[in-house]
């Protein structure tokens, strides 16, 4: 049976927990949890339970992979439930690879639990479909944030090149990197994009931008939390009946229970 659970967290509203990563919460002897994992959510955790914060934030981490590989192992060798937490899902960009190959190296059984991502979250909050028919049929997930700090070095022409939706998850503080790299692979200027912070939670902001015009417009939102960077046809506002128009903020606040 496993002993340790790689749990997604989700955008950050509980209720948009699995039923399973709900009760794994609570059931857990030891929570790793990532440090934008929300105070809500970590205190499903019971009492007693053993919770580390063990998260990578803005540079600042409190706790390497290495340690955090180990800390896994100990307590799992140590018996009961050992619950990674991280924020939206552990498959996509959660470095849930790393972990896995300890516990594997160290014979030890997990569980991968998927939690809702960034992007599919932004887009049900927007009420935008990200993959159109006639317009966008792709949806392309990269970071904004490489291993090293700064912008990873994708394929820009080639995802320019590629009509779909882009999600760029962490891509607030590499906004303008990423969107000179656009334009220089021939995306138009004036392509239309969404900066969205704290997706799902009460301080959700989100605005519409254009490729040129999106640096600009992430600065003024002055975010404090994860933003998340749409760009695409399909987020034409007249692709979309709820779509909003100009620079407007879309949303300030969310029904967050």
């Amino acid at each position: 049976m496993p002993s340790v659970f790689l749990v997604g967290a989700g955008p950050g509203d509980p209720e948009l927990l699995t039923l399973k990563a709900h009760r794994l919460i609570g059931q857990a002897d030891v929570v790793l949890h990532d440090s934008l994992v929300g105070r809500r959510i970590i205190q499903i955790a019971r009492p007693g339970a053993l919770v580390i914060d063990v998260g990578k934030r803005c540079g600042r981490h409190s706790a390497t992979q290495t340690e955090i590989n180990a800390l896994l192992c100990l307590h799992a060798r140590a018996g009961g439930i050992v619950v990674r937490l991280k924020g939206g899902d552990p498959m996509v960009f959660g470095r849930a690879n790393e972990e896995m190959a300890a516990l594997d190296a160290a014979g030890i059984a997990y569980e991968i639990i998927p939690g809702v991502t960034a992007a599919t979250a932004a887009a049900a909050a927007l009420k935008l479909s990200l993959p159109q028919r006639g317009v966008a049929r792709a949806v392309h997930c990269l970071t904004g944030h490489g291993a090293e700090g700064g912008l990873p070095a994708h394929d820009w022409v080639a995802l320019t090149r590629s009509g779909g939706t882009l999600a760029i998850y962490m891509g607030g503080q590499t906004a303008g990197g990423a969107a000179a790299h656009f334009i220089e692979a021939g995306m138009a200027p004036g392509m239309p994009a969404i900066a969205i912070e704290n997706v799902s939670l009460p301080g959700q902001q989100s605005r519409r931008a254009t490729v040129a015009t999106l640096p600009g417009i992430i600065a003024s939102m002055n975010p404090s939390g994860p933003v998340l960077v749409l760009i695409g046809e399909a987020l034409r506002a007249e692709n979309n009946d709820a779509g909003c128009h100009g620079h407007a903020l879309l949303a300030m606040t969310t029904g967050a229970g």
